[in-house]
């Protein structure tokens, strides 16, 4: 508590500091912002009930512009959370973008990977309870490849851009593709084979996006040992990992949405993750196929302040039926003003996995930004 405490003083007296001084064209428009996530979530899964309030995220952040091309952001997890407590406060984004040119932007550092449209979203406006499956196993949040937990994000250097003006001026079709270490946030090259990611879409409509992506690339580790004689070794392993996704949103006027993206993966996993100490080389043994599936619509009750919500929410983790996890996914949500919020979910898990394979889940959360 220390610690968040002092880092939110520090955070907080350098905006000061900066909205006192006068702007300057090289380093101006400093904003502190952020966002917190309180959970309350019964799970009704046999012999691993769970019924307990949670501080699901806690982040801070720092953004601004450079010489006025340049946009830059740094962003904080200051609170764990129950997989990873030991790890944070730990650094989430750190990047800089040159944006003079809306059909060519250069971003560069730690941020979200160019790979489906769910991932870049933030985690409040992406609609529920939390991301769909086939993305939070598949695009670098809880990764299928026993990668440690890393939101999303990755370290590189990306291009993006929009292009292809109508007769109205909007942009019709967008770009990015990026070179990533493929090892997930705050971690150096493994097997010195870069990832690359990206895709293109298209904006037939305004509010519509149609769009496919790709990511083609490795993840690595590196394990330490002592074998009985009491010599150390050190053994390194590459997975390769060749993942596309295909996607379609389109967000109304009247404040209707609808997404849905389909996610396929080739490439084995490590069975431990990497959050976990001298993690070692053993596959998980699901095989080299995984695939997934959400579709989602959220109906407005009032615009811009009430919904209801229905998601499909599918992921084989092995690419058959047999080892299928599928949530059925109903609730709503209620904006007390621009900054909080309250939303509320039903769930109903049907996992091939298990020997009992049905079971109810409920999620309430309370959304804040500042």
């Amino acid at each position: 508590m220390k610690r968040l405490l002092l880092m939110a003083a520090i955070m907080a007296a350098t905006n000061a500091a900066a909205q006192e001084s006068k702007p300057t064209p090289w380093f101006s428009n400093i904003k502190l912002s952020g966002y917190g996530l309180v959970e309350y979530q019964y799970s009704g899964q046999k012999d691993k009930e769970a019924n307990t309030f949670d501080l699901r995220l806690v982040r801070v952040s720092l953004d601004g512009r450079i010489a006025g091309d340049f946009y830059w952001k740094a962003q904080m997890q200051i609170n764990g959370n129950t997989a990873t407590k030991g790890s944070s406060p730990r650094l989430v984004d750190l990047f800089a973008e040159w944006q003079k040119y809306g059909f060519f932007k250069v971003k560069a550092g730690q941020f979200k990977l160019p790979f489906t449209f769910e991932n870049p979203m933030h985690p409040i406006d992406q609609g529920f309870m939390s991301y769909s499956q086939n993305v939070s196993c598949l695009s670098g949040f809880s990764d299928r490849s026993g990668q440690h937990s890393s939101n999303g994000r990755d370290i590189g250097v990306q291009l993006q851009g929009d292009f292809l003006k109508n007769k109205s001026g909007r942009n019709l079709l967008h770009y990015q593709v990026g070179v990533f270490n493929g090892q997930g946030i705050n971690t150096k090259d493994v097997d010195q084979q870069k990832t690359i990611a990206g895709g293109i879409w298209v904006m037939p409509v305004e509010g519509m996006r149609i769009g496919v992506f790709g990511l083609e690339g490795s993840y690595a580790r590196e394990w330490s040992y002592t074998d009985d004689s009491n010599m150390k070794h050190t053994e390194k392993k590459s997975l390769p990992q060749h993942r596309y996704a295909i996607s379609a949103d389109y967000k109304t006027k009247s404040d209707w949405t609808f997404r849905t993206e389909y996610i396929h993966s080739t490439g084995e996993g490590f069975k431990t993750s990497d959050n976990e100490k001298n993690a070692d080389l053993k596959l998980n043994g699901y095989g080299s196929k995984a695939d997934g599936l959400y579709a989602l619509a959220i109906a407005p009750i009032k615009k811009e302040k009430a919904h209801l919500k229905a998601r499909y929410n599918m992921y084989r983790r092995d690419g058959s039926w047999n080892t299928s996890k599928t949530m059925y996914e109903i609730g709503a949500d209620y904006k007390f003003s621009k900054n909080i919020g309250v939303t509320a979910e039903y769930v109903f898990v049907n996992d091939r996995t298990l020997s009992d394979h049905n079971y109810n889940m409920a999620d309430v959360q309370l959304q804040f930004r500042f």
